[in-house]
């Protein structure tokens, strides 16, 4: 007998995971081109079977390698003047999910996603979670 083959999506993800992890090292070590080349090879495979999770990952990882196609960051708004992490951060605090909801979706800790909301806030010229939506409507 041979070894089981791998379902259709398991073969896509595999390498799509394996695209993302070395692009964000790419990223990391300052090669924002190659890293680009990387993770959209990777955010392809994830669209392709639909796994979403990983696919905002991959576009967080774009929008810091320097990618900008997402038309909330034209130039006048006020989303732009965030951080890669903390526009993510703003965008699923804006479907009302609390922190920790969206903290394991992000991999991130609680803290950390309040923390980003800390900084976020008066960036944006607000004071609560009710008034990212409008800002986002923007």
């Amino acid at each position: 007998m041979g070894r089981p083959r791998p379902a259709p999506g398991r073969r896509q993800f595999e390498p799509a995971r394996t695209e993302l992890l070395y692009g964000e090292w790419l990223r990391r070590q300052r090669r924002r081109l190659d890293a680009r080349d990387r993770l959209r090879a990777a955010l392809e495979r994830f669209d392709r079977v639909g796994a979403q999770p990983w696919g905002r990952r991959v576009r967080t990882e774009l929008r810091a390698a320097g990618e900008h196609h997402d038309p909330t960051l034209a130039a006048g708004s006020p989303i732009a003047r965030l951080s890669p992490q903390e526009r993510e951060v703003v965008r699923l605090a804006a479907t009302g999910a609390t922190n920790r909801e969206f903290a394991t979706q992000l991999l991130l800790s609680p803290r950390t996603v309040g923390h980003h909301l800390y900084r976020a806030f008066p960036e944006l010229g607000i004071g609560s979670r009710t008034q990212l939506a409008d800002i986002l409507a923007e």
